[in-house]
C-alpha cells in the first residue's frame, strides 16, 4: 500500500517527466524554406550545438503565403519568404509576427542590407523581416547556340524558336516590363494603371509563348534541359547559371540590358509559429560567418552575413564578377515591397498565359 509521502514522490515525478517530454517534444525548429538553404550539415551542426532538430520543408513564395493564409499562420516555427512578400501579406493576412530585434545579433548582418530589409518589411511600425540569401533574376544562355541573346525580349526571337523558357509566374511580368520600356515598381500604387500595364506585358509573352520549349516550373527541370540543349536561352536564377558554368563554360549568366531582377529572402516568423526562441537561434547561427559560407555555398547565391563573403570559394567570386560587371550592379532592379492586390492582377494575367489565352 502506498503511503502519501510515496504517492506524492510519484506524482512529483511523474510531473516532472512531463514537464521534460514536453520540453522535448517543443525542441524542434519547423522551418519553411528554399532548396538548397539548410544543407545537412549546417542542420547538423546546429542540433550537436542546441539540441534542437530542423524539420525543413521546402517551398516557394507563392506556396508560404499560400500555407500561412490557409493556417492563419500557424504549422511553422520559421519561414523564408523574399522581402517584397512581407508587407503586403502582413497588411491583408497577419500571418507573421513582429520581431523581437533585441534578439538578433545585429553585427553579424551586412549594416546597409540589414536596414534596408528591416525598411521594406516594416508594418505599423514594426519589422517583420531580417535578411538571409540574396541574387538576382537574368538569363542563363547556351552563348554558342544563342550568342545574341543580351535582353528579356531576345527569348522571343525566332533564331532560338522552341528552345527559350522562363516560369509563368510574376517574375516574368515585371521582367518583360522593364525590357519594352516600362516601370512596373512605378506604377504599383496605382492599380489601375498596372493592370493595364501587365494586359500589354501579358499579350508581349502571348505572343512569345511560340518560342516557349515549356514554362518552366522545378530548378532540375531547366537545369536538364540546358546541359542537353533542348533548352539554349531561358529567364532564371543566377544561381543555377553559375552552376551549369562550372559544368560547361559556354552556358553562363548574363544581366540583361534592361536589369537584372533582385530579391533578398528573408528570416520572418509566422504569427501563430509555437517555438520563437529557437527561430532566433537558427537565425542567428545562421549569420555567423562561417555557417553563412557554407549555406551560400549550397544555394550558389551570396548572403546578408557581415564577413561571409571573404569565406566564399573563389569560383563563385569569379562567376559573379563576370556576370555582374559595376555597370550591371548598378543597373539591378531591387524588387520593392509588393502592395496588396497587385498579385491577384498578375495571376489573372498569367492564368490567360498558361491557358493560352
Amino acid at each position: 500500500m502506498l503511503t502519501k509521502r510515496t504517492s506524492l514522490k510519484l506524482a512529483t515525478a511523474l510531473a516532472a517527466l512531463m514537464v521534460v517530454g514536453s520540453a522535448q517534444a517543443a525542441e524542434k525548429l519547423r522551418l519553411l524554406t528554399w532548396a538548397d538553404y539548410a544543407p545537412k550539415d549546417v542542420i547538423d551542426q546546429f542540433t550537436k550545438e542546441t539540441g534542437i532538430e530542423v524539420e525543413v520543408t521546402l517551398s516557394n513564395n507563392e506556396e508560404m503565403i499560400s500555407k500561412l493564409r490557409a493556417t492563419q499562420g500557424a504549422g511553422f516555427d520559421l519561414v523564408q519568404p523574399s522581402q517584397d512578400r512581407i508587407a503586403g501579406p502582413q497588411a491583408e493576412f497577419g500571418i507573421y509576427k513582429p520581431l523581437d530585434l533585441s534578439k538578433l545579433k545585429s553585427d553579424q548582418f551586412i549594416a546597409s542590407m540589414l536596414e534596408a530589409t528591416k525598411k521594406n518589411t516594416t508594418v505599423g511600425g514594426k519589422v517583420y523581416g531580417v535578411p538571409h540569401i540574396w541574387g538576382t533574376d537574368g538569363l542563363i544562355v547556351n552563348t554558342k547556340a544563342a550568342p545574341k541573346v543580351a535582353d528579356y525580349n531576345d527569348l522571343c526571337d525566332a533564331a532560338i524558336a522552341g528552345k527559350a523558357s522562363f516560369r509563368a509566374k510574376r517574375p516574368a511580368l515585371i521582367a518583360f516590363a522593364f525590357a519594352n520600356g516600362m516601370d512596373p515598381f512605378a506604377s504599383y500604387g496605382d492599380a489601375k494603371a498596372y493592370a493595364a500595364m501587365m494586359d500589354k506585358v501579358g499579350a508581349k509573352l502571348a505572343e512569345c509563348k511560340k518560342n516557349v520549349k515549356f514554362f518552366w516550373d522545378g530548378k532540375d527541370q531547366l537545369l536538364n534541359a540546358l546541359r542537353s540543349g533542348e533548352v539554349v536561352a531561358a529567364m532564371a536564377w543566377d544561381t543555377g547559371g553559375w552552376k551549369l558554368n562550372s559544368e560547361n563554360p559556354d552556358i553562363k549568366f548574363i544581366a540583361p540590358k534592361s536589369g537584372a531582377l533582385g530579391w533578398v529572402d528573408t528570416f520572418a516568423i509566422p504569427a501563430k509559429g509555437r517555438n520563437d526562441d529557437a527561430a532566433y537561434k537558427w537565425i542567428n547561427f545562421n549569420m555567423k560567418p562561417e555557417i553563412a559560407a557554407k549555406v551560400a555555398a549550397s544555394a550558389g547565391n551570396f548572403t546578408a552575413s557581415n564577413g561571409a563573403d571573404k569565406l566564399m570559394q573563389g569560383k563563385l567570386k569569379d562567376q559573379f564578377a563576370e556576370s555582374f560587371p559595376k555597370a550591371a550592379i548598378d543597373n539591378i532592379k531591387w524588387y520593392p515591397a509588393v502592395p496588396a492586390g497587385i498579385e491577384e492582377i498578375e495571376g489573372k494575367v498569367l492564368d490567360r498565359l498558361k491557358a493560352g489565352s
